[in-house]
């Protein structure tokens, strides 16, 4: 029996904050004790209560012990171009991305770049990504094997494109999904790795692909699919001339059965209220990239109108690496604060880190083993540096409120607030 507790402030979600009062669905306990067995939570209590479990906690003061961060949409392969200068979309797809992905057809490469990639995330406090791989199956395979290794829980697939994309990364309808259903059926389930269809959006994938792609998908009840929506004015136009048929961009997936539940689409940006309906009547998420949708000049999405009471659409977060420029999650809190309130919104604390634990779970239908610091979640966990830097140090002295402390993290946090991150009950980072 693997047992063994932390000690700290702990934070969790059980409820939803853009719908009750953070009190209500939020719970604190200033100085808790987490005990962990055999990777799955035990018990979450006041230290005071349970010191006599006998154990001894590591214990972190002047921190924040919460649910590692979850990334509803990024690419592994594009780790070596983030940062591509000054494109949009299309061009910088064509430019950038399509340049780079080539080069994992080597085995070797992708081996090289999925442990830089998860060493990444977990540095950021991210245990848990809805992950896009690249059209060679060699790149699926070199990511689960290093996720694997490590026992972190992984969503990831291999890029289906079999048209307009360069020669050396398009796959057919067939090869596609035999390669798909391959590791599919090697993959998913296997431990904690999790198997995502994965066409790269509607222009690179051809009528016939996308028929393919959706019967691989519900000839496997429970894995997932991702893809792209309405990212760019440009994108939308495309999209228009490929299929002349479909009013709107979401239409195209719909017919072809790409919608329903444990289907996840980044970016979202420029939809109208009948796409909104349509994904709160069907149960698929949308993945809200803010720092990528700034970083491409891409446009604002609508997370206020997306989460409206009456129809609310389930929403994670993503970072979208490379199309946006860091790793961190409480970075891109910070972006999508501020693409609120161009918006004329505001995103409050609560809701930040809701979207960022449970409420990326919830999107991607995984709130009953991850996003909570519950007994029998799995025990993936990170631990909040309040001292940081010496300005979050400083600020956070004049924090009077675990409110304004969340918003301190979400505005001015980065990687360097990411003191240790846990994996299945494991130290798997530590930044001292």
């Amino acid at each position: 029996m693997n047992r063994s507790a932390l000690r700290g402030s702990i934070l969790t979600f059980t409820g939803d904050p853009f719908f009750e009062d953070p009190r209500d669905c939020c719970t604190f306990i200033e100085d808790g004790l987490l005990i962990m067995k055999d990777g799955l939570i035990e018990s979450v209590g006041p230290y005071e209560e349970r010191a006599a479990e006998g154990l001894d906690p590591a214990y972190y003061p002047q921190a924040i012990i919460c649910p590692g961060f979850i990334d509803g949409h990024l690419h592994f392969p594009q780790i070596q171009m983030i940062g591509a200068y000054g494109e949009q979309l299309i061009e910088w797809l064509n430019t950038y991305t399509f340049v780079a992905e080539q080069d994992y057809a080597d085995p070797g490469h992708a081996r090289r770049a999925a442990g830089v990639f998860l060493a990444e995330l977990l540095r950021n406090g991210t245990t848990t990504a809805a992950v896009y791989c690249t059209v060679h199956p060699q790149s699926a395979e070199a990511f689960f094997e290093a996720s694997s290794a490590l026992n972190t829980r992984m969503i990831a697939g291999k890029v289906l494109m079999d048209r307009n994309a360069p020669e050396a990364l398009l796959d057919t309808a067939e090869s596609g999904y035999e390669d798909s259903r391959r590791l599919l059926e090697k993959w998913h389930r296997h431990g904690r790795q999790l198997y995502a269809v994965t066409p790269r959006f509607a222009p690179t994938s051809s009528p016939e692909q996308l028929r393919a792609a959706a019967r691989l998908w519900r000839e496997h009840p429970g894995s997932y699919l991702q893809s792209h929506l309405s990212e760019n004015r440009g994108e939308l136009a495309w999209v228009q001339e490929l299929f002349p048929e479909s009013r709107r961009y979401l239409e195209v997936y719909e017919k072809f059965g790409l919608l329903g539940p444990r289907s996840a689409y980044g970016h979202c940006i420029h939809l109208e209220e009948e796409d909104f309906a349509d994904f709160r009547q069907s149960g698929a998420a949308m993945v809200h990239c803010p720092t990528s949708n700034l970083f491409l000049g891409s446009g604002f999405f609508k997370l206020f109108e997306a989460r409206r009471q009456d129809r609310p659409v389930k929403v994670a977060l993503g970072t979208d690496v490379g199309g946006g420029t860091s790793f961190s999650i409480l970075r891109t809190l910070n972006e999508a604060y501020k693409t609120a309130r161009m918006l004329g919104a505001r995103l409050n604390a609560f809701q930040g880190f809701y979207l960022a634990t449970r409420g990326g779970a919830e999107a991607l239908d995984l709130a009953d083993r991850i996003g909570s610091l519950a007994p029998g979640c799995e025990a993936d966990l990170i631990v909040l540096d309040l001292k940081a830097t010496p300005l979050m140090e400083f600020r956070l002295d004049f924090a009077k409120t675990l409110a304004e402390k969340l918003f301190v993290l979400m505005t001015i946090g980065d990687d360097r607030a990411v003191k240790a991150t846990y994996v299945a009950g494991k130290k798997v980072h530590s930044r001292d």
